[in-house]
């Protein structure tokens, strides 16, 4: 049985923005975070708040919460760190990622006796932060159900779906939704301004009508200020509709409107807008705009 002390103790891989917002509810629930990131300093304001460092939290924790960027830095990382993992052990990864290397991570620890589970959020850092994202999970139930004070923790609603695997392909539906969303929403207030239509008059209108989104509450105000304080990079976003369209190309499924996303968001990137909030997409339907 574990003791109460090492229930507490809960590993976190990864200090960017989900990472980051993951530590501070995991204090503010009255865990201690064994944190470990590529580079320590990110760690600091988060050690100044009663977290830990940790050279190898698969060592000091019996669960451990990976928060990276990609499946392959996920396997990266934990090929490092993982001469630690025992048997018993849960590695809860909630990156965004290819749900092929989830199945296959699963099927790899399991033979040293370590429960991964495929845990996804959907939200974004400030959402996660505020309790508010969702946290979809697929992997063995008995360690899903273990981990329910994590559950409370990190956000009000989560779905359990199934083998692993389920939970890789259920964000990729999401942020597919919650992309396209975010354009229309962008192109949307575009689409008013060059009418003529106050943008803010347009976004409140929208908000009370039948074509409301949550996109209009978490991005209408930063797209209107120009205001790309990163919540979300537009970068990811960019990854997470190429790991869609590919998952859809594996099972002979064309996505038209993700394609189009695809290339919206390369324009983007291409303007220099990928590490700024992905709210930023609006820019890359402005500017040809302005510069015509």
């Amino acid at each position: 049985m574990q003791s109460i002390e090492s229930k507490l103790r809960v590993g976190v891989i990864g200090l960017g923005l989900m990472g980051t917002a993951i530590v501070e509810r995991l204090l503010e629930y009255q865990f201690v975070p064994y944190v470990w990131n590529r580079t320590r300093e990110k760690a600091v304001p988060l050690i100044e708040r009663g977290a830990v460092w940790s050279d190898n939290p698969l060592a000091d924790c019996d669960r451990v919460i990976v928060s990276l960027y990609s499946s392959e830095v996920v396997e990266s990382v934990l090929q490092r760190l993982e001469s630690s993992l025992r048997h018993g052990q849960i590695v809860i990864d909630t990156t965004t990622g290819d749900p092929k290397h989830s199945v296959i991570r699963e099927q790899r620890l399991a033979h040293g006796g370590v429960c991964y589970l495929d845990s996804p959020i959907s939200g974004s850092s400030e959402q996660t932060r505020q309790g508010d994202a969702t946290i979809i999970v697929s992997g063995q139930q008995p360690a899903f159900e273990a981990c329910h004070d994590l559950w409370r923790a990190l956000g009000k609603n989560v779905c359990y779906v199934g083998a692993c695997g389920n939970a890789a392909r259920m964000k990729l539906v999401s942020n597919l939704v919650l992309g396209l969303n975010r354009a229309a929403l962008a192109e949307g207030l575009v689409f008013a301004e060059s009418l003529g239509i106050n943008p803010t008059s347009a976004l409140d209108i929208l908000r009370g009508s039948a074509a409301y989104s949550r996109q209009m509450d978490t991005k209408g105000r930063k797209m209107i200020e120009g205001d790309f304080t990163t919540q979300a990079k537009l970068s990811q976003h960019l990854k997470d509709v190429r790991l869609m369209l590919n998952a859809a190309s594996a099972v002979g499924l064309n996505l038209p409107l993700a394609d189009t996303h695809r290339s919206l968001l390369e324009q983007a990137e291409a303007l220099g807008l990928g590490e700024l909030d992905n709210s930023a997409i609006i820019e890359a339907i402005r500017r040809p705009i302005r510069n015509a």
